[in-house]
């Protein structure tokens, strides 16, 4: 595929718009979440668990962007739910992975379902031909932003 630079000017007005719509939208979505129970910091980590897999504790503060102290707190209040568990390293006696209990699983699950509902009566309104047209710009900007890490991941190591 060829790529084509598009003028700065006319990259950032989509910019802005894009920005503003996943703001809205998250905001949309987000107003199913009290029905899981939990806050929102600890529904946020309980997902990095429950996609990342196990998971260090200080990779999921560093995912999260808190410090270890505070992801301390959120997992101690996940585990005392049921949500999580730690399991001992076998590499390192020191640490331990967090991982997703099948309770946690589908707590998490059934708010994503309650989710994608939401964002389906949002699309509801929309034409099969817009909802193609979003679908491809939706599948290559996931692209791009994959791309894109991976190039930041390897310029790290």
């Amino acid at each position: 595929m060829k790529k084509t630079r598009s003028q700065p000017s006319k990259r950032l007005r989509i910019a802005d718009r894009l920005h503003s719509v996943a703001i809205h939208l998250l905001r949309r979505v987000r107003e199913e979440d009290p029905q899981s129970g939990l806050t929102p910091a600890r529904l946020s980590a309980l997902s990095v668990v429950v996609y990342a897999g196990p998971i260090r504790l200080t990779d999921l503060a560093d995912a999260e962007q808190v410090r270890p102290p505070t992801m301390t707190r959120l997992v101690q209040g996940l585990e005392s739910e049921g949500l999580v568990q730690r399991r001992a390293s076998s590499e390192d006696a020191r640490a331990s992975y967090i991982e997703a209990t099948v309770r946690g699983k589908q707590l998490f699950e059934k708010g994503r379902q309650r989710r994608l509902a939401k964002i389906d009566s949002i699309l509801e309104s929309m034409s099969w031909r817009e909802l193609s047209s979003l679908d491809s710009v939706v599948r290559r900007l996931s692209e791009v932003i994959h791309e894109q890490a991976e190039v930041n991941r390897s310029s790290r190591a």
